[in-house]
This record gives structure tokens, C-alpha cells and sequence, in this order.
């Protein structure tokens, strides 16, 4: 038996969402998509397709007859948006699965800590970034730890809409924190590039891990990498390795740590392509945050954390 679902913004990440929601799941059922430009074309979509749409954003989501019959709301908009939708929506008692960098609730990251958060009213997808970059830096810290952990996400700039681009401070701050949180190192660092090539590049993300031990277990570590790159291309099928893992000691101070540092560094290079449900191939950026979205929904339904 499917639970209904409702999406809150129109733009590029909800209308993909709602897309996978109806092409992917058998557990979840599209039942409303609300944004605030009535010219969207993510409303429009979702009109020819079926699905109820209001362009009223969250009050008017929470004003339709079918909202009796959502269990769980997936946030597109923005950060700032956001708390107030949760407000809204813990009012009426729905989960939300949050996809902007606001951190109202736990940072999720599905193939590292989701079972440990299946109860929480409210998840936070972290960022592209976070998606992408902190399951390698988990990885790594399952076979040794890790002092410091610095992400370069580059994507391409035809995929960075509005929402993207209103929310860099956040996107910056969620990613470095979520590093830390959920990826176990130390101290966390996130950059974040535009990149305005045409034609547009996939988006490539690079992940430094700075290990106190200059002895710890390349093969071990190697392992566990390729490990955590198969547990995300469950649901993220274009999520890849760029080439092998690359291992260097290091002997150099520090300052993001403020000392000096003997160890071993740990460079991973990654590269993500979309699924094209809705969005073009070159947007793996956006298409991994809806695909940690879809697979963090289902396992909430899974597990009954949300009401059927």
C-alpha cells in the first residue's frame, strides 16, 4: 500500500522529485507539488501528469482537500523557507524530508546513518556536496580517523537555479558540518564552483581526508571506498570513482587545524551524472539530492516511522 506524498517547490530539484516519485516508487504516491509561480513549469508538468498543484506555496499545500491524504512532505524551496514550512508543517503532524542546507533537523546521509534517524518528524538531505563527498569521508574513518576532511564540489553552472544560488552560505556551512557529523572527521571544510563551461561538465567533486596515521591501511581504506561508492550507486546509479583513490604522507602545519600534522593523505575523485528523469544528465549534482531524498522517503515508509 503507497502513502501520499507532497512536494513543496516547483523549480528544478522538486519537479525531478516529483518525476522520480512517480516513475520510481511503489511505496510512495504523488499526490500535490506547491510552488508560488503559478508559470512554473514544474506546476505545469505536474498538472498535465495528474497530480494536484497549488501555487499558494505551503498554506496553500496545507489548504487542499488531498492533504488529508499526505504523510510526508519533501522541501525544495529554500533555507529560509524552510523553517517555516516545518513550523507549518509539524503543526499538522507531517514529516518532512528537507533538501535545503537549513539543519532543522539531523543531517542524512542514506548509506551511512539513516537507521539511526528513522523516527525524527524532520531530515535534512545536508547538500549536493554533502551527498556526494561524505560517504567517502565515513568511509575513510571507519578504518582509521580522520583529522580533517576538505570537499571541492564543481558543478556546472546551468544546473545551479535560484534556490542553489541564494543558499551558497548555507551550502558551505551544512557541507563542512555534515563532514564533521556524519563523516567523523575532526574538522570539515566545503568549497563549492560554479563552473560556466558550454557545453556543461558533470559535476566532479574531490575529497582531501588528512589522517593522523601515516601507517593506516591503504588497502583497507581503498576497500572501504569502493565499498561506500557501491552502497550509493543503489540509487544513484551515475556516482562514480574517477580514478583510483590516491595515498600521500604528509608533514606540514596546518592552520584550518592549528598544528602541525604527520600523516597520511587521502585524495578521492568522484564524478556524478544524472538520471535524465527530468533534469539533464550534466545535473548530477541536483539529481543525487533527489535520489537521497526518494531512497531516505521509502525507507521512513519502510519502517513505519511515518503513518500509513
Amino acid at each position: 500500500m503507497s502513502v501520499g506524498v507532497a512536494v513543496l517547490g516547483s523549480g528544478n530539484i522538486g519537479t525531478d522529485l516529483m518525476v522520480k516519485v512517480l516513475r520510481l516508487s511503489d511505496s510512495l504516491r504523488m499526490v500535490a507539488l506547491a510552488g508560488i509561480d503559478p508559470d512554473s513549469d514544474g506546476l505545469a508538468r505536474a498538472r498535465r501528469l495528474g497530480v494536484t498543484t497549488t501555487a499558494e506555496g505551503v498554506a496553500g499545500l496545507v489548504a487542499l482537500p488531498e492533504f488529508a491524504d499526505v504523510a510526508l512532505v519533501f522541501d525544495a524551496t529554500s533555507a529560509g523557507a524552510h523553517r517555516h514550512h516545518d513550523a507549518v508543517l509539524r503543526a499538522h503532524g507531517r514529516a518532512v524530508v528537507d533538501l535545503t542546507p537549513a539543519a532543522v533537523g539531523p543531517y542524512v546521509v542514506p548509506p551511512v546513518n539513516l537507521d539511526e534517524h528513522l523516527q525524527e518528524a524532520n531530515v535534512n538531505m545536508v547538500t549536493c556536496g554533502g551527498q556526494a563527498t561524505v560517504p567517502i569521508v565515513a568511509a575513510v574513518a571507519r578504518v582509521t580517523p580522520v583529522a580533517y576532511g576538505e570537499i571541492v564540489a564543481s558543478i556546472s553552472a546551468k544546473s545551479a537555479g535560484p534556490g542553489t544560488r541564494a543558499n551558497i552560505d548555507e551550502f558551505t556551512e551544512t557541507t563542512a558540518r555534515a563532514i564533521e557529523v556524519v563523516g567523523g572527521a575532526e574538522l570539515g571544510k566545503a568549497i563549492i564552483v560554479l563552473n560556466p563551461a558550454d557545453p556543461p561538465l558533470l559535476m566532479r567533486d574531490t575529497v582531501y581526508c588528512l589522517c593522523p596515521d601515516p601507517d593506516a591501511d591503504r588497502a583497507a581504506i581503498a576497500t572501504a571506498i569502493a565499498d561506500m561508492v557501491r552502497a550509493v550507486q543503489e540509487y544513484v546509479p551515475g556516482y562514480r570513482l574517477k580514478q583510483d583513490v590516491q595515498f600521500d604522507r604528509v608533514d606540514s602545519y596546518l592552520p584550518a587545524l592549528g598544528r602541525r600534522l604527520t600523516g597520511l593523505q587521502v585524495s578521492t575523485f568522484l564524478e556524478v551524472s544524472g538520471a535524465g528523469h527530468y533534469l539533464p544528465t550534466y545535473a548530477g549534482n541536483l539529481d543525487i539530492m533527489t535520489s537521497a531524498a526518494l531512497r531516505t522517503a521509502e525507507r521512513l515508509i519502510a519502517r513505519r516511522a511515518v503513518p500509513a
